[in-house]
């Protein structure tokens, strides 16, 4: 007898667990309120990275005569730029589409609420109501911008990384309130394309989530690019002038205030629940999100949670592998997924990846760890595209297992896989010693940094150890 599959949400957990459920026989049905793709495509990773390239060629184009080149003033066309952004969004999540169809899915659109564990309830933009039933349903309605409790966020001005996302103008003061990885990556971008930008964050450290030496190290750059950065720093309320915003904030210092003409309001994300009426189907949840197993099943048969709205990782491709592990389930698959390794990037400038066991993590968990660093600025192929800003920790056990790797520096987003698969297969330091790494390559700083474990690096220094 076919297995159906209903799941609500068709971002990158749900549209890839729809696909998951054809290709192993089971009869699915998409709900998707929206649009398919979800946060991540279309107002979130994509259009993100594509503005991301934006000031990328900026940031070139500024010390372009580094490399010998002369051009003249550079300026752009923000009319193209969104046009552009849109082009790629468009082509992604049109050919998502077409894979939805070939894979006969059905795709119902409207917003799903549970009348029982088994029932769902569907109403469409115009009012229509219809009810689908199936015993086995997957929600993956992801994560909406959380807004904290600060007065004036209803100012004209103020806005979300939605909103920003379709800017007409550059803002001439953008003051970011939040410097995790969202505030970073848009005060990034936007400072590159002329915006005097402010970070002020609550914590006093930027990039909370990643290694501490890493987010010490990113903290000087920044500043020196000209991002002024205020840590320590609760903000309190927004104030409407006659010259935009005046950000009023608490430091250790006392009260300080950031003038602005756009205030970026990027505190974090929470899950998405309300709506969904989950007290029909007894389904428990707290403020993090919808409570799971290992396999994503909630406490209530049959119906699973992946992706934001389960709050256990909130990254796009965390979501796309739990969809594929809840289908197996489902199906009685045996799943092969490591849902405990899961690399983490951060497009900034130079952009940052992790995976693994951060030092204060080991720390936490009593685990004795060896620590190696290689410079980018020891690196041909760094120095010879112009990004010798940064570089690769790895850390290990004392039996020269790899931990965790952690990396600042140009292409740190494509470099952290090799890493992952170092983590996720718990190899050995001479695994990624033994094997011959292509020259002149940045991957080559991955593997000097971990034969740097065993104190055998080539190309850095010894470290002199005390007699």
């Amino acid at each position: 007898m076919q297995k159906e599959i209903v799941i609500i949400g068709g971002g990158p957990g749900g549209y890839v667990a729809a696909i998951r459920g054809a290709q192993l026989g089971a009869k699915v049905t998409l709900i998707e309120h929206h649009k398919i793709g979800g946060t991540c495509l279309n107002y979130g990773c994509i259009p993100t990275k594509t503005l991301y390239r934006n000031a990328e060629l900026l940031n070139t184009l500024n010390h372009i005569e580094d490399f010998g080149i002369k051009t003249g003033p550079v300026s752009f066309d923000i009319p193209k730029i969104q046009s552009r952004k849109r082009e790629v969004v468009n082509q992604l999540v049109g050919g998502i589409e077409q894979l939805i169809q070939i894979n006969g899915i059905e795709v119902v659109y409207g917003s799903a609420e549970f009348l029982s564990a088994t029932d769902l309830k569907i109403t469409t933009a115009k009012g229509e109501i219809s009810t689908i039933s199936c015993e086995n349903i997957i929600i993956a309605t992801g994560s909406k911008p959380q807004m904290p409790p600060i007065e004036g966020l209803d100012h004209e001005g103020v806005i979300t990384s939605k909103e920003i996302l379709e800017f007409t103008e550059v803002p001439e003061k953008l003051v970011v309130i939040g410097g995790g990885v969202i505030g970073m990556e848009f005060a990034g971008i936007f400072s590159a394309m002329g915006s005097v930008v402010t970070v002020v964050e609550y914590a006093d450290q930027l990039l909370g989530q990643v290694d501490t030496e890493i987010s010490k190290r990113f903290a000087v750059s920044v500043k020196k690019k000209g991002i002024d950065v205020h840590k320590s720093t609760k903000v309190t309320k927004i104030i409407k002038t006659d010259d935009g915003l005046t950000v009023v904030g608490e430091s250790k210092k006392g009260e300080v205030t950031f003038d602005a003409t756009t205030v970026l309001v990027s505190t974090g994300r929470t899950p998405v629940i309300e709506g969904l009426n989950l007290a029909n189907t007894g389904v428990e949840y707290n403020l993090k999100g919808i409570i799971v197993d290992e396999h994503f099943k909630t406490n209530v048969q049959g119906v699973y949670a992946i992706g934001d709205v389960n709050g256990k990782l909130m990254l796009a491709h965390a979501a796309s592998h739990q969809g594929i592990a809840a289908v197996d389930h489902i199906m009685g698959v045996l799943h092969h997924g490591n849902h405990d390794v899961v690399p983490s990037c951060i497009f900034v400038f130079p952009e940052i990846s992790s995976v693994g066991l951060t030092e204060d993590q080991a720390k936490a968990k009593g685990i004795e760890i060896k620590k190696s660093k290689f410079m980018f600025g020891a690196n041909g192929k760094a120095l010879s595209i112009g990004e010798p800003e940064g570089f690769i920790k790895v850390i290990s056990d004392m039996d020269d297992t790899i931990l965790g790797v952690h990396i600042m520096g140009p292409h740190a987003s494509d470099l952290i896989h090799e890493g992952t698969l170092a983590v996720s297969q718990k190899l050995h330091v001479d695994a990624i010693a033994g094997t011959i790494h292509a020259h002149p390559t940045l991957s080559e700083a991955f593997a000097e940094a971990t034969m740097g474990l065993k104190g055998e690096a080539i190309h850095m220094a010894p470290i002199k150890t005390k007699k």
